[in-house]
């Protein structure tokens, strides 16, 4: 049955981890404003900002269809599990990956001009519930197998 509390908590952790992907991340002021999101590029910020990037990019999506493809294994609750797990996993790879371009970029603009300001963007804050978000799903899992096997039982 698709239609659970578990598949609301899914879907928002899908839209957020889809969303992440299109707002910039974070921010670094030096004499002009930098903003870094997936993907991005600038010459000269090195291979670690570069390589944090990307896998910001590549950890986004799959978040996002690990979180959907969860919502659909509602017949297989172990499998289910094993997916919001994943997901927690890829949100944890997607944050640090994001922190550490992040960072990298921050010392490469730091390198070039005293007086550098660095802050978060919306990308960073909407990644935040996420793990909240999977957490619950993965209860409402939890409870759903308690019935199933309360039931088993009769």
């Amino acid at each position: 049955m698709i239609a659970r509390i578990q598949t609301l908590y899914l879907f928002l952790a899908a839209l957020l981890a889809a969303g992440s992907m299109a707002l910039p991340f974070w921010s670094v002021t030096a004499e002009q404003q930098f903003l870094f999101s997936d993907f991005s590029l600038y010459t000269g910020a090195g291979a670690l900002f570069v390589t944090g990037s990307y896998a910001a990019g590549i950890f986004s999506p799959l978040t996002a269809l690990a979180a959907i493809a969860a919502i659909f294994l509602y017949k297989n609750r172990q499998i289910q599990r094993s997916f919001i797990t994943l997901g927690i996993l890829l949100f944890l790879g997607d944050l640090l990956s994001g922190l550490t371009a992040a960072h990298f970029m921050n010392q490469h603009f730091q390198a070039l001009a005293p007086e550098v300001t660095h802050r978060p963007e919306a990308g960073f804050f909407i990644l935040l519930p996420e793990p909240v978000l999977f957490w619950l799903a993965m209860k409402g899992v939890v409870k759903d197998e308690k019935i199933a096997n309360a039931y088993k039982r009769l």
